[in-house]
């Protein structure tokens, strides 16, 4: 009868219409479209391979392949291990939650809503279960994938050999071992929080959990089930206590005596740690009233004991720490935080390899008063560069650029070359890289196939400046040549060079112009990847999103495409595991153009050491301005640096080399055990190599930022924050960003000879005179590379920082009048590097002063800003500076003429803005030049009323020098004569008709 209710009625009555059948596609349309689903399931797999096999073929290129395939094993091998642990611990407890239901449920509401529900699931439980497991597998391998650092730096850690003042632990365990002890924690509580919730879910479903349903709330095997879970997620709350106790070590606080804080202070040791403690017993002891349940079957005991657990780390862990902070620690602060400061200062040093760091007093005041001998020992002090790396590569691009595509970095570099004598010489170098903005129509042969590379080196020596303020070029013109010999001038891998070419097969490349017109060349080197391979172009056509690959003419046999073309994207993919300094400089070492780079080991596990923020330590008016150089690692936070490993990347071959460079870092170590063969022993660095590594300017920031309170070794004096610095502001810059350290051939004090070094200055903490100046030996090769020495300013007088010796050039009325003259017409004035240099126990400051006149605004070298004590010079020369400053010549100038030069007499003459063509123009010139020098004299004399007829000998004169400008002048024809007047810059005496 139920049956016969579901049938349609017989309506009867004619004839039935006919019927419309609804068939299966045809057997064609079918083929159709599986073959589609195919194709387009193939083409999604070849998509997800490409990337795979491109990035195979690049690591394989650079013969690096070890490290590629380490890496992927490491991913892979996480990813499955922990997916499968994952997915095993939230489908077994779904499938024992659902062994475990009651055989009947309670006849209730809720159970015939839940009734719906479980009918619903009946036929597809197994494919849920599946599903379900398999997700959680999946988000869980791939975030164990991401913690390969961590496993390999865990499973190949070597010891550090320094213990923790606190556990007396390898500092190893807190670098390697506790962050992969944190990390299985981590996934423990994500598994076991998983499956209670997956556990509670299936047991409610099937009625072992009952929320509105009569009788009891829970079945027998229901409780058991889910106290067992909740006591592995306690038991796991307590080895977290445990862990917790050595994680004050490492801990980072803010405490206000001295900012950022890592480690443990007084109320750490007695306080938390001891609360730590008791809290792991209490974390035990609920744990094992929770496993208990599976024979007493009730939740009362372990109820309470969860409930005691988090009153104890409310009262134990929170309040009773806060009680010993305000009544034991703050009453008498610095005799309690005293020893563990003492920790904290001891670590930090060590960890940031500042504990060597020479501190010496030094008076700020010149001890001599044989000014003659002063002036002769500035030679020796040091090799004071005018060349400014950081402002004249406009000046390189004007004058040496050749061609629209060819172009400099806005930074050129400080090196050292060896002159034709064998002395070392502070050179600026730059590269002519390829600059694809200046190619005359940019397609996508011409991007890619015709201009693919820069050509040659170009250097100038960086103590002097021609007559005219350009550089003196050691190496010029296009293809290079000069004092560095015979080298391969082609760069295909450079810092400009950062989209892919493809060289070496029928199109050829634009190699560069000279007279006879252009120069094509064919890559011969065996760099980038092979493309003759139909599966490699293919792939590489997918990846670049260049469907032209596949069937471009201009691909063929022996094309190689290259990518991955700066030197710090080539060094950081060779070497995941290095943080790379911001700046990659050029040297030519043998016969080939090598990029070097500076690569760091970092950790930020290291017991009590402070942590910093590389990107906000290794920031400068250089990276604020126009991003000019790269901030290294902008958010890495580290307590512990070492420039473990210098890098080469060859300019033409684009092979890359990591060399050991700190023998007894435990971090390297590490990853050399991790990725074998991949560094190269430190005694395989070549000689000519040797000469051109340096310290880096990245750590030297860390180090100096670090030393700005770290220089102190008593609690006492840096718990007073007495002897805090910090480092000046650019005075030369408007960003309001730190000065930058300087690269300088100098000695300092003690020292017998100049060594190439790095300096910077500090000034106290909230003021401008300067407190001490740094410096770190930057020659490799020398006994004490590396040893940073401070020279600390006495606190009880006040010697002149930066920033003050900036404003006393730009308050000098002399000074600023011929600056205003510099700046007249369109002509601006760019300040160079403020270079400061210990001279007899003062200081000397040494500033070149650049001038961009007429239209092409490149910066040529006009003055030299001197000063030492009291005594200020402005001259066209540093020589001439030097000599005002001390009142005597030196019997070595610094600036020693050219072989060959015979000394010019009107070139000792100040340079003259106009000719004889307008004689009350030129009589107003010499009189405002009498003025400045007798302005000069005054100032050394220190006679005030002879300065000031002085100043107003030189208002006068420069009036009368307005005047007769605006006259015409005597050639007759009304317009005047001085061509110095069209070209923005002063005339030269000997170009006049009568001098």
């Amino acid at each position: 009868m139920r049956t016969l209710a579901f049938q349609m009625p017989d309506r009867g009555g004619g004839p039935t219409g006919p019927r419309i059948r609804v068939g299966r596609p045809s057997r064609r349309v079918r083929t159709l479209l599986m073959t589609l689903g195919v194709l387009a399931v193939l083409a999604m797999a070849f998509v997800m391979f490409a990337g795979f096999w491109t990035d195979w073929l690049w690591y394989r290129s650079v013969h690096y392949s070890s490290v590629f395939t380490t890496t992927l094993t490491t991913k892979i091998g996480l990813f499955f291990v922990f997916g499968l642990l994952m997915a095993a611990a939230v489908g077994v407890n779904i499938w024992l939650a659902h062994r475990l239901r009651p055989p009947l449920s309670a006849m209730s509401m809720e159970q015939q809503s839940l009734d719906r529900y479980r009918m619903a699931i009946a036929p597809y439980k197994k494919w849920l279960l599946i599903g379900i497991t398999a997700l959680v597998g999946l988000i869980a391998g791939a975030s164990a994938a991401g913690q390969w650092r961590t496993w390999l730096m865990w499973v190949n850690g070597v010891p550090f050999h320094q213990k923790d003042p606190q556990f007396h632990l390898d500092v190893a365990f807190y670098a390697f071992d506790l962050p992969w002890y944190r990390f299985l924690l981590g996934f423990g509580f994500a598994a076991t929080v998983l499956a209670v919730i997956a556990a509670a879910l299936t047991h409610y479903l099937y009625g072992g959990l009952r929320i509105t349903s009569p009788g009891g709330r829970a079945t027998a095997a229901a409780t058991g089930h889910l106290s067992v879970l909740i006591g592995i997620f306690v038991a796991l709350k307590a080895v977290a206590y445990w862990l917790d106790r050595y994680g004050l070590a490492v801990k980072s606080s803010d405490f206000k005596a001295t900012g950022n804080w890592t480690g443990l202070r007084y109320v750490d040791a007695n306080a938390y740690l001891p609360a730590k403690t008791i809290l792991f017993c209490i974390a035990v002891i609920c744990a094992l009233l929770f496993f208990a349940t599976l024979w007493r079957r009730t939740w009362q005991l372990p109820v309470i004991g969860f409930g005691l657990m988090v009153l104890s780390a409310i009262l134990i862990g929170g309040l009773y720490p806060a009680i010993v902070q305000k009544f034991q620690v703050q009453p008498n602060e610095q005799a309690k935080e005293s020893p563990y400061v003492e920790k904290n200062l001891e670590a930090t040093r060590k960890a940031y390899g500042i504990g060597g760091t020479d501190v010496t007093e030094y008076p700020g005041v010149s001890k001599t008063q044989d000014k003659t001998k002063l002036r002769d020992d500035v030679a020796g002090a040091a090799s004071l560069r005018l060349l400014d790396p950081n402002i004249v590569s406009p000046t390189f691009q004007q004058l040496q650029q050749m061609k629209n595509y060819y172009g400099f970095p806005s930074n050129l570099d400080v090196d050292r070359y060896k002159t034709k004598d064998g002395k070392a010489q502070d050179t600026v170098i730059g590269l002519r890289e390829l600059n694809l903005d200046g190619i005359p129509k940019n397609n996508w042969i011409n991007d890619h196939f015709r201009y693919t590379h820069g050509y040659g080196v170009v250097a100038a020596k960086g103590t002097e400046a021609d007559d005219q303020g350009r550089p003196k070029f050691t190496e010029s013109d296009l293809p290079s040549k000069g004092s560095l010999g015979k080298y391969e001038q082609r760069i295909y891998y450079g810092e400009k060079t950062t989209q892919y070419s493809i060289v070496g097969g029928p199109q050829k490349e634009i190699d560069y112009s000279d007279d006879d017109g252009e120069k094509t060349t064919s890559y011969k080197g065996k760099s980038g990847v092979n493309l003759s391979n139909p599966l490699n172009r293919a792939a590489y056509a997918v990846s670049f999103g260049e469907p032209q690959m596949l069937y471009s003419g201009a691909i063929g046999e022996g094309s190689r495409i290259m990518y991955n073309r700066t030197p710090k994207e080539r060094v950081e993919a060779v070497a995941p595991w290095l943080t790379i300094d911001g700046d990659a400089y050029p040297a030519v070492v043998g016969n080939k153009i090598q990029w070097i780079v500076d690569a760091y080991t970092t950790t930020n596990g290291y017991p009590y050491a402070s942590r910093t923020t590389l990107g906000d330590t290794t920031a400068d008016s250089l990276t604020a301005k126009n991003n000019q150089r790269a901030v290294v690692a902008q958010q890495n936070q580290v307590n512990y640096i070492r420039n473990s490993v210098k890098a080469t990347v060859d300019a033409y071959t684009g092979d890359v080399k990591l060399y050991e460079w700190d023998t007894k870092d435990p971090v390297l170590k590490t990853w050399r055990k991790a990725f074998p063969g991949t560094v190269k022993d430190k005694s395989e660095i070549s000689a000519d190599l040797l000469d051109h590594l340096r310290y880096p300017q990245d750590l030297f920031k860390v180090q100096r930022e670090l030393l700005t309170r770290y220089h102190v070794k008593d609690a006492e004096t840096f718990l007073s924050g007495s002897e805090v610095w910090q480092v000046p502001d650019d005075p030369t810059n408007q960003t309001s960003s730190a000065v930058p350290p300087y690269y300088l051939s100098m000695k300092m004090p003690g020292q017998k000879q100049q060594d190439f070094s790095l300096t910077t200055s500090f000034n106290p903490n909230g003021r401008d005179n300067l407190s001490a100046f740094m410096s770190v030996n930057a020659e490799p090769g020398t006994d004490d590379y590396g040893k940073i020495r401070i020279l600390k300013m006495p606190s009880s007088t006040t010697v002149d920082g930066p920033k003050q010796v900036q404003s006393k050039f730009n308050s000098n009325e002399a000074i600023a009048e011929q600056i205003r003259l510099l700046k007249g017409g369109d002509s601006e004035v760019d300040y160079g590097n403020l270079l400061t240099v210990p001279l007899d126990g003062g200081l000397l400051y040494v500033e070149p002063v650049y001038v961009k006149g007429g239209g092409l605004k490149y910066p040529l070298l006009k003055k030299v800003l001197v000063t030492y004590g009291n005594k200020i010079a402005f001259e066209d020369t540093l020589d001439k500076a030097l000599n005002v400053v001390f009142g005597a010549e030196s019997a070595t100038p610094v600036e020693p003429p050219d072989k060959g030069d015979k000394p010019d007499p009107d070139k000792e003459k100040p340079p003259a803005t106009g000719d004889s063509d307008n004689p009350e123009l030129q009589k107003a010139i010499n009189d405002a030049q009498e003025a400045i020098d007798e302005g000069n004299t005054a100032l050394e004399g220190q006679d005030w009323e002879a300065y000031g007829k002085a100043q107003k000998k030189l208002q006068d004169a420069l009036q009368r020098a307005e005047d007769a400008q605006a006259k015409p002048s005597g050639g007759g024809d009304g317009k005047g004569s001085d061509k110095s007047k069209e070209s923005g810059e002063p005339k030269k005496p000997d170009e006049g008709d009568g001098g």
